[in-house]
């Protein structure tokens, strides 16, 4: 591990915690929508707390591919995180924009959840090797596949931004996980993607009210 990395990974904690996050691609569906679908006070009481429980999802997203490029020894590896990482950072973006737009608010306990994937991700990394790493980015991108799932049962049916929102942010990790798939990810054991169910259902639950 050098010097550089850690100076990267460093500034990425730093940016993700306390500065706005920028995307790269467009919101999709642009908040236009809003005026032809409003919403009452009720639904968007219900949208931005699962808008700020995706937004603390692409925080430990950005902490679990930043720790995780850091533990990588190999260069082609840490690339391809690192790029999937660049896209998590248009979903923090997304709902962060949308949140405001609700008149919503991020999770108090921010810190917390970066800290916690980040020491998450660097432990898969180096205790387990390049291919556990991998299996965890593939068992994590299945789980968040379902929670945003879930949430698109959810949301209020008339929320047509939060919902291209969800949608989009969806496609992209089922993506990810094709590319860790095809990487040589290993598949977890079945008490592992149970402990990180069990700690995703903690996050969720606090993060939808706190």
């Amino acid at each position: 591990m050098n010097t550089d990395a850690i100076v990267i990974a460093m500034d990425s904690a730093l940016r993700t915690l306390f500065a706005p996050a920028r995307s790269a691609r467009p919101t999709p569906l642009a908040r236009a929508q809003d005026a032809a679908f409003p919403l009452s006070d009720a639904e968007k009481r219900l949208s931005g707390a699962l808008m700020r429980v995706n937004h603390v999802g692409e925080v430990c997203a950005q902490a679990l591919y930043t720790s995780q490029a850091l533990a990588s020894q190999d260069p082609v590896l840490r690339r391809q995180l690192e790029a999937a990482g660049r896209e998590e950072t248009d979903h923090l973006a997304w709902t962060a924009e949308r949140l405001a737009e609700l008149g919503d608010r991020p999770s108090y306990l921010t810190p917390v959840w970066y800290a916690g994937a980040f020491a998450m991700g660097f432990a898969a990394g180096k205790l387990g090797g390049d291919r556990v790493s991998l299996g965890f980015v593939v068992e994590t991108e299945r789980q968040v596949g379902a929670h945003l799932a879930s949430h698109m049962d959810a949301l209020p049916a008339n929320d047509q931004a939060s919902r291209a929102i969800v949608q989009q942010m969806k496609s992209d990790e089922a993506a990810h996980a094709r590319l860790a798939e095809k990487a040589g990810a290993t598949e977890l054991p079945l008490p592992v993607r149970g402990l990180m169910k069990l700690a995703a259902k903690v996050m969720t639950t606090v993060a939808h009210r706190i």
